[in-house]
């Protein structure tokens, strides 16, 4: 079977790629290892995160996206090559089309500049819808109506809120925090109150196994294990969920500040339209325990996680390029 249509989601953490009728095809973090003798790059994807923090001088592993904004545009174009022939296969009899997810506070040169990118990596035609736009149709709102509908997506370098009608965004405002600033906050924390050094990925074991967005009766304990500051030698302590609730309290309050602005710039007949239906909430950062209700608590406007939050932008893409009449308000080639 010919593949003529590919999803990309361009997230900070993990790209995923998406493919019509047969759903998520791939799903691998953004991170690309170059070497710097020759500028070539190695590998890409689940074989370039292997490197990160372990390659020797001469190779960088790194990730091309920075809260949610592209660092390096010809990195990005090596990215989306490999991810189109790992689709389609290197002997491609059709070019595909192509659509990219991007960040809602893009410029239109970065827009310009992902178009290209995507066209040099071997698409016939490419597409470029906001995130939000593709989060909330990926979680079954339908955009198109003439009614207001409020999609928070936390991903791992940004949170995006947006207001949509009738297929374009009224409101809509980021806060450069998402995913790896919880996680950030968390070794911080660890390393401020413990005496103790631990590194991202256990930082994101910590939030994914006992992190809450509000404190709880009886917190949940985990044992860490890490490098103790004083002595340099390993160690391993115990910290529970309300610690962790006190670790990432600042970043959460900084994306409620952001959902509390769109709601108070979005016009009146839509607020009257979010209160009746609720906002949802889409992204990796959704499955944090106990986020939804600490929303709606400080927002006083109920709050639901979408089906699979982690898949929404992708499963927008495929459903937009199976309906891109439809959806044409919505996207800019």
């Amino acid at each position: 079977m010919f593949i003529k249509k590919i999803g990309i989601d361009l997230g900070t953490a993990n790209t995923l790629v998406f493919v019509p009728q047969k759903g998520i095809v791939i799903n691998e973090p953004t991170v690309v290892a170059v070497s710097l003798d020759d500028n070539k790059i190695l590998a890409v994807g689940s074989e370039a995160k292997e490197m990160l923090g372990k390659t020797p001088e001469t190779i960088v592993a790194s990730r091309p996206m920075k809260d949610g904004v592209i660092a390096d545009y010809r990195i990005i174009e090596a990215m989306l090559r490999y991810f189109i022939n790992k689709t389609c296969g290197r002997i491609q009899f059709f070019r595909p089309e192509v659509m990219v997810g991007v960040p809602a506070g893009i410029t239109s040169t970065e827009r310009r500049a992902v178009i290209d990118a995507a066209m040099n990596a071997g698409a016939k035609a490419a597409f470029i819808v906001k995130q939000p736009i593709l989060a909330a149709i990926g979680a079954g709102i339908p955009i198109n109506t003439p009614s207001g509908n409020m999609i928070i997506d936390i991903g791992g370098g940004t949170s995006q809120v947006a207001v949509i009608s009738l297929g374009g965004i009224v409101s809509a405002s980021s806060v450069r925090i998402g995913g790896d600033r919880l996680d950030q906050s968390i070794a911080d924390y660890v390393k401020k109150k413990h005496n103790l050094a631990i590194g991202e990925q256990t930082a994101e074991e910590i939030k994914i196994t006992i992190g809450s967005a509000i404190p709880t009766k009886e917190p949940v304990e985990f044992e860490v294990k890490g490098r103790d500051l004083i002595s340099g030698l390993p160690k391993t302590i115990v910290i529970n969920s309300n610690e962790v609730t006190e670790a990432i309290s600042e970043e959460l309050r900084e994306i409620i500040k952001v959902v509390k602005m769109v709601l108070s710039e979005t016009p009146p007949e839509l607020a009257a339209d979010i209160i009746d239906k609720g906002m949802v909430l889409s992204g990796g950062g959704a499955l944090l325990k106990n986020l939804d209700t600490l929303i709606s608590s400080v927002t006083g406007v109920s709050c639901c996680i979408a089906e699979e939050p982690l898949l929404c932008v992708a499963k927008g893409t495929g459903v937009a390029l199976d309906n891109l009449d439809a959806y044409k308000r919505s996207i800019k080639s």
